[in-house]
C-alpha cells in the first residue's frame, strides 16, 4: 500500500514538472530531445566529412531549425553539409553562417 502511494506521489510530481520544462526553455521535453538528436546527427555528418572534419563547425538546433557557424574550406563543402543536414528527420530549416577558410 505504501509503495503504491509513493509511486502515485512520484508520478504526480513528475507530471507537475513537465510543463515547467516548457516554460523555462520554450520547448517541450520532446522538442528538446529531438533538437539534441538533430544536433548529434549533424555533428556526426560533419565529423565524417573528409573535407570538413578538421575545421571547427558549431551546430545549434532550436525547434528543428539548425544554425551552422564556424569554418569550412570551400562553398562546395558548405553546400554538401547543408544538403546532408537538411535530410535529417525533424529538421525544418538549415541556416549556414559558415565562413570559408583554407586549411593551414
Amino acid at each position: 500500500m505504501k509503495k503504491a502511494l509513493m509511486v502515485t506521489v512520484l508520478l504526480a510530481f513528475v507530471l507537475a514538472l513537465m510543463p515547467a520544462c516548457s516554460s523555462i526553455t520554450g520547448e517541450t521535453a520532446g522538442q528538446e530531445i529531438d533538437d539534441n538528436s538533430i544536433t548529434t546527427h549533424a555533428k556526426t555528418i560533419i565529423a565524417n566529412d573528409p573535407d570538413v572534419h578538421y575545421f571547427k563547425v558549431h551546430v545549434t538546433t532550436t525547434k528543428g531549425q539548425v544554425v551552422l557557424t564556424g569554418f569550412v574550406n570551400s562553398r562546395i563543402a558548405e553546400d554538401r553539409l547543408v544538403g546532408k543536414i537538411r535530410k535529417i528527420k525533424g529538421v525544418r530549416s538549415v541556416k549556414s553562417e559558415l565562413q570559408v577558410q583554407m586549411k593551414e
